[in-house]
C-alpha cells in the first residue's frame, strides 16, 4: 500500500483527504498516466455511489481530468460493477469510481478500473501516486484541454446487460431486497422484477446520508426480521456501490459469501463448467468452505483479502469463479469484477435450476464458529514489528492444534487491525479473539 493508494483505490474522509483540491491533483494525475500509455486525451467513464460528497468529488475530479487533457464521459450514480462495464462497452481507457463502499456515508474514495473493467495494477496505482506526491503538474492550455459530458442511461443499459447474460424466470418467487440506500437502489429491484420476482424494496430512498446506515450487506439484521416475518422465499442486501450481495433464508438466517460461493461451485462442478475444477478465495474464508470443497472434490486458491487479488489469481490460472465472505463474487463469464448484481442472478438461477430452497442449498457447508474484531490503531506501520502482537498469534495457534486457525491483518482502508479467529467452539474462538485483541490494545492503541 502507498500514501494514498490502499486494498481498494483512495479512501478517507471527505473534506478531510478528499477535498476538491486533492481530487483535481488524482485527475490530473491519472490523465498523465494513461496519456502516457494510451496517447493524448485518453478516454474516461466515471460513476458514483449515493453519498452526499459524491457530486462535489465528481465535479472536482472531472475537472482534473480535464484540465488533464482527458476525455470524460459522467454516468452519475451508478453501482461499481456497473461502472466497470460501461468501460468495456465504451472503448474507454479507464474508468472510475467514487465510493467508500460499504462504509458510512462521511468517507468516501476514488477507485480506478483498466480498460479491461479490472481494477489498475499495483504499479499503475504507484505512477499516479508519485505524481499526487510531487504535486508536479498543472493545468494544460488551449487546444489541449479535455472535454466532459454526461452518459445517460447508465443503470438501464447495466441492467439489460447483467439479464440478457443471466437469463431466468423467477415468477412465483417472493424476495426482499436491501439496496443499502446506495447505487444498487434502481438497478437491483429494476432486474429482480424484469426476471419475473414479486419484489419488496427497503431502503432504496437516498438521501446522500444514510447509505449503509443501518441497512445493506454489513447491517443485515433488519432485512433478516422482514423475510422471517413476512414469508418471503429469501432476501438479499447489496452493499453501498453495489459490488456486493449477500442473501438472507426464509427463516431469516444469513447466507454469506462463503456459503454462496460454495454452492455456486458445487453447481458449476455438477454442470462441467467449473473450470479447474478450482475456486480462489481468501485468507478470511471459513475453515467451514475448505472442508466443504475438499468432500466435493473442489481445488481452493488462497489469496490476501482484496478483491484485486482474487481476480490477478483467477486470470493467472483462468478461473472462473473467486470471492470472498463479504459477499464480493466475481464469475469471469458475467463480469470482470465483484458485481452484486450478477452473483445474486446467478444464486437464483442455481437455486432455480437446483429446485431447492436457498436454506436446503447451504447445506453444503458448515460454518466454523468464526470472530472479527477491528482495533483502531495509532499507526498501521506498528504492526509489522509488533514481537508481543505475534508471540499472541503463535500461541493462540498452539492452543488450537490444527483445529483452527487465527489471524491478524492491516486493514487496507481504514486505521484498524483486523483480528480474527476461527474454532471447532465459540468459547474458544471468544477466548483467542479476546486475548490477542488484549495484546493489540496494549501495544498498538
Amino acid at each position: 500500500m502507498g500514501t494514498y493508494f490502499g486494498t481498494d483505490g483512495i479512501r478517507g474522509v471527505a473534506g478531510e483527504l478528499l477535498t476538491a483540491e486533492f481530487a483535481v491533483r488524482v485527475g490530473r494525475a491519472a490523465a498523465a498516466v494513461l496519456a502516457e500509455k494510451a496517447g493524448p486525451h485518453p478516454l474516461f467513464v466515471t460513476g458514483r455511489d449515493t453519498r452526499l460528497s459524491g457530486p462535489m468529488l465528481e465535479a472536482a475530479l472531472t475537472a482534473g481530468l480535464t484540465s488533464g487533457g482527458a476525455r470524460v464521459e459522467v454516468a452519475g450514480v451508478v453501482p461499481t460493477p456497473g461502472l466497470a462495464a460501461l468501460v468495456h462497452q465504451r472503448g474507454a481507457d479507464a474508468g472510475v469510481v467514487i465510493s467508500a463502499s460499504h462504509n458510512p456515508f462521511a468517507d468516501n474514495g476514488i477507485k480506478f478500473f483498466s480498460s479491461a473493467g479490472v481494477k489498475l495494477s499495483d504499479e499503475e496505482e504507484a505512477e499516479i501516486e508519485a505524481h499526487i506526491v510531487r504535486q508536479d503538474l498543472t493545468s494544460l492550455a488551449g487546444a489541449d484541454f479535455g472535454c466532459a459530458e454526461q452518459l445517460e442511461g447508465a443503470v438501464e443499459g447495466y441492467v439489460w446487460d447483467v439479464v440478457k447474460r443471466i437469463p431466468l424466470d423467477l415468477s412465483g418467487m417472493r424476495i426482499a431486497l436491501d439496496c443499502a440506500n446506495g447505487a444498487m437502489y434502481r438497478a437491483a429491484p429494476l432486474a429482480l422484477k424484469e426476471s419475473g420476482a414479486a419484489v419488496t424494496v427497503l431502503f432504496d430512498q437516498p438521501d446522500g446520508t444514510n447509505i449503509n446506515a443501518g441497512c445493506g450487506s454489513t447491517h443485515i439484521e433488519a432485512l433478516q426480521r422482514v423475510v422471517a416475518r413476512d414469508g418471503f422465499d429469501l432476501g438479499l442486501a447489496f452493499d453501498g456501490d453495489g459490488d456486493r450481495v449477500l442473501a438472507v433464508d426464509a427463516s431469516g438466517r444469513l447466507v454469506d459469501g462463503d456459503f454462496i460461493i460454495a454452492i455456486l461451485a458445487r453447481h458449476l462442478k455438477s454442470q462441467g463448467k467449473l473450470r479447474g475444477d478450482a475456486v480462489v478465495t481468501t485468507v478470511m474464508t471459513n475453515l467451514g468452505f475448505h472442508q466443504a470443497m475438499e468432500r466435493e472434490g473442489i481445488k481452493v486458491l488462497v489469496t490476501p483479502v482484496g478483491d484485486r487479488y482474487v481476480v490477478a489469481e483467477m486470470l493467472k490460472g483462468d478461473y472462473l469463479l473467486g470471492g470472498e465472505q463479504s459477499g464480493h463474487i466475481i464469475n469471469r463469464d458475467v463480469s470482470a469484477t465483484g458485481d452484486g448484481l450478477a452473483t445474486a442472478l446467478l444464486l437464483l438461477q442455481a437455486l432455480r435450476q437446483m429446485d431447492a430452497s436457498l436454506a436446503e442449498a447451504a447445506r453444503v457447508m458448515e460454518r466454523l464458529p468464526q470472530r472479527l474484531v477491528n482495533v483502531r490503531v495509532r499507526d498501521l506501520a506498528e504492526l509489522d514489528g509488533a514481537s508481543e502482537v505475534w508471540a499472541a498469534v503463535s500461541e493462540e495457534t498452539r492452543r488450537l492444534d490444527g483445529l483452527g486457525r487465527v489471524l491478524v491483518r492491516p486493514s487496507g482502508t481504514e486505521p484498524l487491525v483486523r483480528v480474527m479467529a476461527e474454532a471447532p467452539t465459540q468459547a474458544q474462538v471468544d477466548a483467542a479473539c479476546d486475548r490477542i485483541v488484549a495484546v493489540v490494545e496494549r501495544h498498538l492503541t
